[in-house]
């Protein structure tokens, strides 16, 4: 049996095609208790609208933004190629993507960006950016305009109408604990925690499941407080010397954000070449996230030992079905839209 038409719909709630439509569309015109009688149907005979038909019917367009970090490193590169990628085939279902961007560490500049976006009113609106009230102030102002918003990457809790897509970040830090916790045997020490801001949802989430794990099952290793990098490489190379520089031993370092070239060429720089081979084996384990041409590297060089990573191109694609959706007024499908740990 195909799925339900909105003649199916209609017959079900016994009313008009004409009402059906109305319903759908969210137009005057309707009384509350017929509302109610098509919504129950919708349930009943788990009716799901055709938006491309629909869209194509009343020559609607959707325009969706998303909102990126101004920083040029390989893994918002990945997202903006996936956007690109996805605006060549959106252009067929009446849907166009841009991009805007914000330095990650100026949450009043983001908020700016998304006020900007208010005003103009696109349709979605997704954001890549730390969670912060200005940031969850002008969420709520971009909600209260009728724009549906999604927190891409890293989640925003407080702004309670935006949708989530992205990995499980307690799970990827515990994933990444229970790999250092089996690479490292039975040695002791100390583990480095490096993020670029713990300000970042995404960092805290992965800071409280890598804890978790080490706390119960290496009490062996001692992690310290999260060394804040802030993407600036004179920083990095500071803390990362002064985090080696002291007596007792690293056994790991966990690099819990995604641009962490700068981190690996400081330690490179401190542990030395004997110590950082490009191949064999070495004394220190390391553990970052998000596979780019760098991470990728890496690997193969055998400077790191294991990439947790998401699907950037599935997250994109997932956030332009999720916008689409609410914009419509229609629910995504949840199983299509969950993001896995790779």
């Amino acid at each position: 049996m195909g799925k339900p038409t909105t003649k199916d719909l209609a017959r079900a709630a016994g009313v008009s095609l004409a009402t059906v439509d109305r319903v759908l569309n969210g137009r005057n015109g309707v009384r509350p208790s017929t509302i109610e009688r098509v919504q129950k149907a919708v349930e009943e005979i788990r009716f799901v609208r055709d938006l491309s038909a629909a869209n194509l019917a009343r020559k609607k367009e959707y325009r969706l933004v998303f909102l990126l970090p101004d920083n040029s490193d390989q893994f918002v590169e990945q997202i903006g190629a996936a956007i690109a990628e996805s605006n060549g085939t959106m252009v067929y279902e009446r849907t166009r993507v841009s991009i805007v961007t914000a330095p990650a560490g100026d949450p009043h500049r983001i908020a700016e960006e998304l006020d900007k976006l208010a005003r103009v009113e696109p349709d979605g609106v997704a954001i890549m950016a730390p969670e912060t009230p200005p940031v969850r102030d002008a969420i709520s102002r971009l909600n209260a305009r009728g724009v549906a918003v999604v927190a891409f990457v890293s989640s925003q809790p407080n702004a309670r109408s935006a949708e989530y897509v992205g990995i499980n970040n307690e799970a990827a830090g515990r994933t990444a604990g229970q790999l250092i916790c089996r690479f490292s045997g039975a040695q002791a020490g100390r583990v480095l925690v490096l993020t670029e801001t713990m300000q970042s949802r995404d960092s805290q989430e992965r800071r409280h499941g890598f804890d978790e794990i080490l706390a119960s099952a290496a009490p062996r290793l001692q992690v310290g407080p999260s060394l804040e990098t802030h993407g600036d490489p004179a920083r990095t190379a500071r803390i990362v010397k002064a985090a080696l520089a002291r007596s007792t031993p690293v056994v790991a370092v966990y690099l819990a954000h995604h641009d962490i070239k700068d981190v690996m060429n400081a330690m490179a720089r401190q542990i030395g070449l004997e110590r950082f081979p490009k191949t064999g084996l070495r004394d220190v384990i390391v553990v970052g996230h998000e596979l780019t041409p760098h991470t990728r590297g890496c690997l193969i060089e055998g400077t790191l030992d294991a990439v947790i990573t998401q699907d950037v191109r599935h997250m994109v694609r997932s956030s332009i079905r999720i916008l689409r959706a609410r914009a419509a007024g229609a629910e995504a499908i949840a199983s299509q839209e969950r993001i896995r740990i790779e």
